[in-house]
């Protein structure tokens, strides 16, 4: 169901672009941090899921800015993966994983709350 509405969603809807955006952002950065750093950090299921926290922000952004009627599957998919990415990130003792940890989480409340609108509409 699209994710329209009153002007609450709307301030929702724009939070949870921005989170997503800010999202892809940091994970971009941090699979870039991690390839360049090494050991544990380029393990191959570590660097797969925040390749698909980036795909699925990216994605999900997509699918609310064109207003479509998938938007809160999408939200819902994109929030699971970014709580499985911060859980992931949360393992290393590092700082730039910490922060890529704290945006997933972010970006995974934004996305359950627009998932939970968009449900409530149908």
């Amino acid at each position: 169901m699209a994710i329209t509405g009153t002007k609450q969603m709307s301030k929702e809807l724009e939070k949870c672009i921005n989170d997503c955006l800010d999202c892809y952002k940091v994970c971009v950065q941090t699979a870039s941090y991690c390839l360049e750093k090494g050991g544990k950090h380029v393990e191959a299921g570590h660097i797969k899921l925040l390749k698909d926290c980036i795909d699925a922000c990216l994605g999900s952004t997509g699918f609310m800015l064109r207003n479509s009627d998938w938007s809160g599957q999408a939200c819902s998919f994109c929030a699971d993966i970014c709580m499985k990415c911060a859980t992931d990130c949360d393992s290393f003792d590092d700082e730039q994983m910490k922060k890529c940890a704290d945006v997933c989480r972010r970006c995974a409340d934004s996305c359950r709350k627009m998932a939970d609108m968009a449900a409530q509409r149908v």
